[in-house]
């Protein structure tokens, strides 16, 4: 395993991380989530091969993904010995504080967490959304009034526009508060858009990425067509509004993953993962594991190391197109 900081902070990630949005009590996440008993060898492999990075939210699993994550913290390894990142936004329930990015909302949820996670502090707490209705500054002061209260270390974002991750960041420094030091963005070879402005205002603030879906769920990870996982055969292939989450011209880029894998007699996955992390401004890739090789293809790649020749491959077939939430209604 690799280590590097977040960002320009000082705090030590794996290169890798583990997602958590694919554990969750039976009947309250997707139908792919695996409970407690059947997320633990994939928590056991994490501490065996130094993913000391793990990722979760309040909404995953209606809470239950902390809950299982917590529980193998305390089981497998120690808290001093992992970096637990969480998020909130999301729905938890009808009240005032439930949703959103309000004062009210941000003490509430941070609290849940805590007891939910079974700890004492949350080392990076993360906005899952940009939130329209509420005040920029009540959002950002109420983060750093947390991190003060020492139930939090760290500030990241996730999924929005450059431009609203840039008022936040201006307003928290206007003010003297803490700022954000990650975005946990999309990007894989078939979602680059964040290519265009994130990519260079994280490069230029020093902020770290930490791409969630680097393998596009799965889509990079098989022959094109190939729907044949349970997660696979889940996911829409469209938004809401009838927009086409995939192009025709993603086959050209499955494609090249395919040529490249089996040239090289590696799986598909590192393939996709290797370009993922080739990109100088990742900081570590997400990967939501729920059978072990997820885990295994991860690691691997850090040691594939592509060609220009390969890259220009994997490269040449993308589409711009508007940016989407992959397997998700919301859009941004």
């Amino acid at each position: 395993m690799e280590y590097t900081n977040l960002g320009s902070s000082g705090l030590k990630i794996s290169r890798i991380t583990l997602g958590c949005m694919s554990f969750g009590r039976s009947g309250t996440g997707r139908g792919w989530a695996l409970d407690g008993p059947e997320a633990e060898p994939l928590f056991r492999q994490a501490v065996e091969t130094g993913i000391t990075f793990w990722d979760t939210a309040n909404t995953y699993g209606a809470g239950t993904s902390e809950e299982i994550t917590g529980e193998a913290v305390r089981k497998y390894t120690s808290r001093d010995q992992v970096v637990i990142a969480t998020k909130m936004f999301g729905q938890m329930s009808t009240g005032p504080g439930g949703r959103g990015l309000s004062r009210r909302a941000v003490f509430e949820q941070v609290d849940a967490s805590l007891r939910r996670l079974g700890t004492d502090w949350i080392d990076l707490y993360q906005i899952h959304r940009f939130d329209p209705g509420t005040p920029v500054e009540e959002t950002m002061e109420a983060l750093h009034d947390v991190v003060k209260a020492g139930k939090v270390r760290y500030l990241g974002a996730s999924s929005m526009w450059a431009w609203q991750f840039s008022k936040m960041q201006y307003t928290a420094r206007a003010h003297g508060w803490t700022p954000f030091v990650s975005m946990q963005d999309q990007y894989s070879l078939i979602a680059r858009e964040e290519e265009r402005e994130m990519f260079p205002l994280l490069a230029d603030q020093g902020v770290g990425c930490l791409p969630w879906s680097p393998l596009a769920g799965g889509l990079v990870t098989r022959p094109w067509g190939d729907r044949s996982t349970t997660r696979g055969g889940q996911n829409p292939t469209a938004d809401s509004s009838g927009r086409p989450l995939f192009l025709d011209s993603d086959k050209g880029t499955v494609d090249a993953v395919q040529t490249i894998a089996e040239s090289r007699g590696i799986s598909m996955a590192r393939v996709a993962m290797a370009w993922v992390l080739h990109n100088p401004v990742v900081t570590s890739p997400i990967v939501g594991a729920t059978k072990p090789h997820h885990l295994t293809d991860a690691v691997a790649a850090l040691d594939v190391h592509l060609t220009d020749k390969e890259v220009t491959a994997l490269e040449e077939h993308y589409t711009l197109r508007e940016p989407t939430y992959y397997g998700s209604a919301s859009g941004y």
